[in-house]
């Protein structure tokens, strides 16, 4: 019994176990510690160093693949990401750029009439090489005979040929596409006829204002290639936006589709950068129609070469019509071979004015006081200058008219007559004159980048040669352009002033307010006396002499013919059938507003003079200008006409 208790009580007492971790300020640290030390490091430092290598790789690195390389050049997809680094690549996935089209700006007439705007348009792109169908060729014939169906502009025959011609192959077909047409021809499934849809100027008018609004080229880079399109282009192009979104993709039917959202829009920034502003020009759309009309039928009549007719403001120079032809249709400038309709030879082409110039002239007289509005001189038919002989361009079918004043020497355009006048002024002034009349000098106008200056002989050669001074005082042996012309005789219905011509009225917005407008520009070349004296004259050619086609019934209009040799480069001297004749007339007399001047090139017939061919023009123009302005018929005091024949 006494063994049993002893192991009782031993079992009580409380057994050491022992311990794994030393008291450390006894016995340090034990290796178990060290162990979990050690690897804690490992992945502390292997961490570090797998940070460090993906900020190299996103950072720093460029992806190995360079743009050169021939794996980017076999393979298009690379392309975008080559040269480029792992966070560029990075960035580029998670943002989209998203560019909202800016329109061009509209151009309007003065009437806020659309004369060039941009629409989304249909371009079909064909590539005949390419005729494929889910990896089988097509034959070309079919493709010609679907297309034929489809668009009904061409025949199959037609489609084929155009197929064929290598030049045609990746250029937009001509015209634009309707949408069920578009429909039709992506239904096809065709490689090879490419459908894209883009923007496209449009010029609602076609012909109607080609030499003034030119065109711009229907591509990507859509750059202008003439007119105010070209000249104006700072103004016309509106800055495009750039906007950054957030992008995302999810996956449909088996394919990633990108997902945006507007994380980085800055909402200080416009949307869009266009506003409602148009350029409006000072063309009046009617009365560009009705001095087209009219120059038309006369040319049609005459089977001339070439014509033009401009209608200038005289206050300010304000070009309200400027008609040239032949001319062109914008929307399709590629099928014209003549690049010389691009041009508007109105401002860019040299001529000799001819008898218009005679009023110019007698203004200069007037100026200096070398002749009085009373002046006469004998009109002998002939004339002896130095060694040549100078005859009036009616002298083989009418006798010498005799003594005859100033106004009566424009009226029947006497070539003796103008050169006993300008006789009067010493040949150094009157060159000089001539010179500040700007003759020599670029007359720019927003229709064309290239503007010509006119030409005078050399000062020697002019005040030496007798002949010289003489043939310029009936508006030859010097050249300038149609629009320099209309400059001079707008100055005469001005008051003197010589002032800049301009189709650009400014920039308006939809109410017709003008945010930016072109200044006047003037000098003055005649006193205001001298141009009224001159103006009663002109309107004396009108009512009884050469200019009586221009007549408009119950209103004074003044004006002048002119019929001029054409100067043939090839032989120096004058072509024997070739002649320019135009007429210049200035309306209303009374209280002088508007210059219109026709000039019509190489008119076929025998009975082809300024009278005949370019007076109706300028009349049929006035009457256009009367309608659409509403101006009053003038009830003329009596005795009018005699105090002008009078002098």
């Amino acid at each position: 019994m006494a063994t049993k208790k002893r192991s009782h009580q031993a079992s009580k007492v409380p057994l050491k176990r022992k311990s794994l971790v030393k008291n450390p300020s006894q016995q340090g640290f034990s290796p178990v510690f060290w162990r979990l030390i050690f690897v804690w490091s490992v992945l502390m430092v292997s961490a570090i160093a797998l940070a460090g290598k993906l900020y190299t790789l996103q950072v720093r690195e460029i992806v190995p693949v360079s743009k050169d390389s021939e794996l980017v050049k076999k393979n298009k997809n690379l392309v975008s990401i080559a040269d480029k680094t792992l966070k560029e690549i990075a960035e580029g996935q998670q943002k989209g750029i998203l560019e909202p089209y800016t329109p061009r700006l509209q151009i309007v007439d003065t009437q806020q009439n659309v004369l060039a705007t941009d629409i989304i348009s249909h371009k079909l792109y064909i590539h005949p090489n390419l005729f494929v169908r889910y990896g089988k060729k097509v034959p070309a014939e079919k493709i010609a005979q679907q297309l034929s169906s489809i668009l009904e502009t061409k025949t199959p025959e037609e489609f084929l040929a155009y197929f064929q011609d290598r030049k045609n192959q990746g250029v937009p077909f001509t015209g634009n596409i309707s949408e069920s047409a578009i429909k039709k021809i992506r239904a096809l499934r065709i490689d090879g006829l490419d459908v894209r849809k883009q923007y496209a100027r449009v010029y609602p008018h076609k012909e109607m204002t080609a030499e003034v609004i030119g065109y711009i080229n229907d591509d990507s880079d859509r750059k202008p290639k003439a007119g105010v399109e070209y000249t104006q282009h700072l103004l016309l192009e509106n800055k495009p936006t750039e906007h950054i979104l957030k992008r995302s993709f999810t996956t449909s039917k088996g394919q990633n589709k990108p997902v945006y959202f507007p994380g980085y829009l800055d909402s200080s920034k416009p949307f869009l950068s266009n506003d409602d502003l148009k350029l409006q020009l000072t063309i009046d759309l009617g009365l560009q129609q009705a001095a087209r009309t009219a120059l038309q039928i006369k040319m049609e009549e005459y089977q001339a070469k070439r014509g033009t007719v401009i209608v200038m403001d005289v206050s300010d120079g304000s070009i309200l019509a400027l008609a040239c032809e032949p001319t062109y249709d914008p929307n399709q400038y590629q099928k014209y071979s003549d690049y010389s309709l691009f041009k508007n030879w109105a401002v860019t082409d040299l001529y000799e004015p001819g008898s218009t110039f005679k009023p110019i002239n007698v203004a200069i007289a007037l100026d200096e006081g070398a002749i009085n509005p009373q002046e006469t001189v004998e009109d002998t038919g002939t004339i002896e200058v130095g060694t040549d002989i100078v005859r009036n361009h009616d002298y083989d079918k009418v006798e010498p008219r005799g003594e005859m004043t100033i106004p009566q020497v424009l009226q029947h355009s006497s070539n003796v007559g103008m050169i006993k006048l300008m006789e009067k002024i010493p040949p150094e002034i009157y060159y000089q004159r001539l010179k500040e009349l700007g003759i020599e000098e670029k007359l720019d106008l927003e229709t064309t980048p290239l503007s010509t200056a006119g030409r005078l002989k050399d000062e020697i050669e002019f005040t030496v040669r007798e002949i010289e001074p003489a043939t310029a005082s009936f508006g030859q042996g010097f050249s300038l352009t149609p629009l320099k012309l209309i400059q001079l005789h707008a100055a005469i219905a001005n008051g003197g002033k010589l002032v800049k011509p301009h189709v650009v009225k400014g920039l308006a917005d939809f109410e017709g307010y003008l945010h930016y407008q072109i200044p006047t520009q003037e000098k003055t070349i005649f006193s205001a006396e001298t141009t009224r004296t001159v103006l009663e004259m002109m309107e004396t050619v009108v009512e009884t002499g050469s200019g009586k086609s221009a007549i408009v019934e119950n209103y004074r209009v003044a004006g002048k013919t002119g019929t001029s040799q054409k100067s043939d480069s090839s032989t120096g001297s004058y072509a024997e059938n070739a002649k320019i004749t135009s007429f210049v007339g200035i309306f209303p007399v009374e209280k002088p507003r508007y210059v219109v001047l026709a000039v019509v090139d190489e008119p076929q017939g025998e009975h082809t003079y300024g009278s005949t061919v370019a007076a109706p023009i300028v009349g049929e123009v006035i009457k256009a200008i009367i309608a659409r302005q509403g101006i009053e018929p003038e009830i003329k005091a009596e005795g009018k006409r005699q105090r002008a024949e009078g002098f």
